[in-house]
């Protein structure tokens, strides 16, 4: 059976009623149900084989780098043709390059270099993928569903994300990690036999060239204060949460805490916050969008301080709900924003322009906080890192656009 999607018509139904929604969140969760236990799987695929910190380094990195290189190079291509076919495509992609990985890991021939070769071929299918995903809801589903439909895509995930690791973890402590890594490969080509049979009219756009389209892709961008000024405060903001959170998070629970058990239970904190904020999207509907994006983004800074000050665990739990709650209602706030105020033809290269902001701060964010570890102490730099979450979020706030996007 074949869905073909026109552009979404006004409608009194909710996004659950729309087949080609419930095809597209299927493949969605299926797929993220097999992303989950990856990260996991991938390390210890690298540690079976005898690798250390440099190969584990090496192949994060080569699965990284292609979603750096080819996204906005993704989000031309989601402006040109279907996006459903794209997302097909990408998702098959994947699950040739798990499944390869599975293999070798499984008959004992798995290497540094083959690993990182699966891992790069998984970047560049991620890079096409993420810009298409974003257009796609818009095109399924009619505007003044679009927040609701939002958060039900988050929903299963976010549950997803609180078991999956666990799982994996179990799965490979059973077995290997070759297991975890076919279950992977099976989710990403179910997902793709889901949005075969979805069929998204490419996006009505001039047919230019490729250069031409990201150039006026860039100046799109460029054009619009909100958007670039967003991209720019979002790259400080994950830069400092993920230094903070995930690098500099576990050495303070490790010397004031009780290290890795305190730490488990601040990452569910985390996880629980994320569902609840989800939750929260499906009841409330602020008028203000972008608004609300920004200052729920900066709940984040929250655990971050709480951490640096040593205070009481409870404490710190609270304090990582509520950064959870904000960052899910900031996500869906955003993209309701961005898939209500940028136009389907340029839905994709937007996508890109913001995203690859986002993800040049990651290895930066890292490298300033292995910098600033020789000169900090951990509680410092997480001090400091709470305050430029701050500053980025308040700073953003004084932008005049941002208040101007609303429902």
């Amino acid at each position: 059976m074949q869905t073909t999607v026109q552009p979404p018509q006004t409608t009194t139904a909710t996004p659950w009623r729309i087949p080609a929604f419930r095809r597209f969140t299927s493949a969605n969760l299926i797929s993220a149900a097999g992303s989950a236990m990856a990260p996991l799987a991938l390390a210890y695929s690298v540690i079976e084989q005898g690798g250390g910190a440099g190969s584990l380094g090496l192949v994060l990195a080569t699965n990284t780098l292609p979603t750096i290189v080819f996204l906005v190079v993704g989000g031309v291509f989601a402006d040109r043709l279907s996006r459903s076919r794209i997302l097909f495509l990408g998702n098959l992609l994947a699950a040739a390059a798990q499944g390869a990985l599975a293999v070798t890991v499984a008959t004992g021939h798995a290497t540094t270099l083959s690993i990182a070769a699966c891992g790069l071929v998984s970047g560049t299918a991620a890079s096409f993928i993420v810009p298409a995903m974003q257009g796609a809801v818009a095109q399924i589903v009619p505007e003044e569903h679009l927040q609701r439909a939002n958060a039900l895509l988050r929903l299963p995930g976010n549950a997803v994300k609180v078991l999956g690791p666990v799982v994996g973890g179990l799965v490979v402590a059973a077995s290997d990690a070759a297991w975890a890594l076919a279950w992977d490969a099976l989710t990403f080509a179910v997902a793709a036999v889901l949005l075969l049979t979805l069929r998204l009219e490419a996006p009505p756009a001039p047919r230019t060239g490729v250069l031409a389209d990201l150039r006026a892709g860039w100046d799109g961008f460029r054009s619009r204060t909100w958007l670039w000024t967003y991209t720019a405060a979002g790259a400080v903001l994950v830069a400092a949460w993920l230094a903070g959170f995930q690098l500099l998070g576990p050495l303070v629970a490790a010397r004031e805490y009780a290290g890795a058990r305190d730490w488990g239970l601040v990452q569910a904190a985390f996880s629980a916050g994320l569902l609840a904020g989800t939750l929260v999207c499906l009841r409330w509907k602020p008028y203000r969008l972008l608004t609300v994006a920004v200052a729920t983004s900066g709940a984040l800074a929250l655990p971050l301080a709480a951490l640096a000050a040593a205070l009481p665990l409870p404490v710190v739990l609270a304090a990582t709900l509520l950064a959870g709650v904000g960052l899910d209602v900031a996500i869906v706030a955003w993209s309701t924003a961005f898939q209500r105020h940028v136009p389907q033809a340029e839905q994709g290269r937007m996508s890109a322009f913001n995203g690859i902001g986002e993800r040049l701060a990651i290895p930066l964010g890292y490298l300033v906080t292995a910098l600033a570890a020789h000169l900090w102490t951990p509680r410092t730099a997480l001090l400091a890192c709470a305050a430029l979450i701050t500053a980025a979020a308040a700073l953003n706030l004084c932008v005049r656009d941002v208040h101007r996007i609303c429902r």
